[in-house]
């Protein structure tokens, strides 16, 4: 046996027949449109080229046992009745996802797993969803079944809001399950329509770095965010009643009902509804292949996303700053949940070399850390090998 996964893998579960069973799925990167999802809004993520994997077999009893090589850590549970949400903290997704798919009458034997990734954890990148998304199909193909791409990405949503414990929008799971290879994906998170963008230009990349921080309460900022969205939308609502989501306002109505509301409130509005009108522009820029507007775009959504949403970082703002003074640098944007993590900037091929040299320069001495970056294209979405 000369596959180094499998070697790992009988060395954690021992020698036992049947098939393998290899899963993927990607981590992304959204290059604009952020905190829109959860508000019915507009989202244009890719899929980047890192990824969870899961090497499998089946197992004759309904036990699940995963091993996790970042943790190093070793869990089990029974997919025999509803999925017990217990330590370790990590496995909360897979187990999310097993209990989605139990309730469907889908799986009935369990897996002995191996779980890789290349995905950063921590960096914005969406290594839950992609850890949710590849867990569903090595269960899925484990017991020789199979459910459309667009349900499982809703199964690992539930996962993330029921186990995980975080309400998060459709996003990240969906363009896990469904990327296309060189395309962005132009998604309406109210009824999950979607367009496929092509990125024509061979010379452009995405590139990504993470600032190595992660603050702390990420997650009740995260929830504070929400409830001052739908407290806009009730305040909007009394004037405007065909408001249901922040994505039916624009910002004249906003401004009607200003007196009205808390001034962080007023700005968390501004932001979303702001933030949605730049997406759909940035998506017919893409189309069109111009990348001076791409990238002015993304510098706007930094801003709104720093001054109105609140959600950025000194580390953050400093990366964009850095990007910004790169020639051949269209724009530079913090994306994902903020307060940490990555930003995201579409680069000519020929700028990468600079533009990591100018972060490991400057990015030590303004903020006494270093940074991780990696330039990437759009990958494909998730896959059994």
């Amino acid at each position: 046996m000369n596959n180094p996964l499998e070697q790992e893998f009988e060395k954690q579960f021992g020698k036992s027949s049947g098939p393998f069973f290899h899963s993927r799925a990607p981590g992304r990167v959204n290059l604009i449109g952020e905190h829109t999802d959860y508000n019915d809004g507009f989202v244009f993520p890719i899929a980047i080229d890192r990824f969870t994997a899961i090497l499998a077999k089946a197992r004759p009893d309904r036990k699940v046992r995963l091993f996790s090589t970042t943790q190093n850590e070793l869990a089990e549970f029974s997919v025999a009745d509803v999925v017990a949400k217990d330590a370790p903290k990590w496995s909360l997704y897979a187990k999310g996802v097993a209990e989605a798919l139990r309730q469907r009458g889908l799986i009935k034997n369990g897996i002995d797993a191996l779980v890789t990734t290349t995905v950063p954890i921590g960096g914005g990148l969406s290594s839950s969803a992609s850890f949710e998304v590849a867990t569903g199909l090595a269960l899925l193909a484990a017991n020789g079944k199979t459910l459309d791409k667009v349900e499982l990405a809703l199964a690992a949503q539930w996962a993330e809001h029921n186990y995980a414990g975080m309400p998060c929008g459709i996003m990240d799971q969906f363009i896990s399950a469904l990327g296309e290879k060189d395309h962005a994906m132009l998604l309406d998170c109210r009824d999950l329509s979607r367009r496929q963008v092509p990125i024509k230009d061979a010379n452009m990349r995405i590139f990504i770095a993470n600032t190595n921080v992660k603050h702390e309460l990420v997650q009740g900022e995260y929830q504070a965010r929400r409830n001052q969205c739908e407290r806009a939308v009730a305040i909007l609502k009394k004037k405007f009643p065909a408001v249901k989501a922040l994505r039916d306002a624009d910002l004249s109505m906003l401004e009607a009902c200003r007196m009205e509301m808390d001034p962080a409130v007023f700005r968390r509005g501004r932001h979303v509804i702001s933030e949605n009108a730049r997406t759909l522009k940035f998506a017919e820029a893409m189309a069109g292949g111009d990348w001076a507007a791409c990238g002015q775009l993304m510098y706007q959504s930094h801003e709104s996303l720093r001054d109105d949403y609140g959600v950025s970082c000194p580390e953050l703002n400093v990366l964009v700053e850095i990007a910004a003074t790169v020639p051949g640098v269209y724009g530079a944007r913090m994306t994902g949940g903020g307060f940490g993590g990555s930003i995201v900037a579409m680069v000519q091929q020929q700028a990468i070399e600079a533009l990591t040299v100018e972060i490991d320069k400057q990015y030590p001495a303004r903020c006494g850390k270093q940074a991780s970056m990696f330039a990437t294209s759009a990958g494909a979405g998730a896959e059994l090998i």
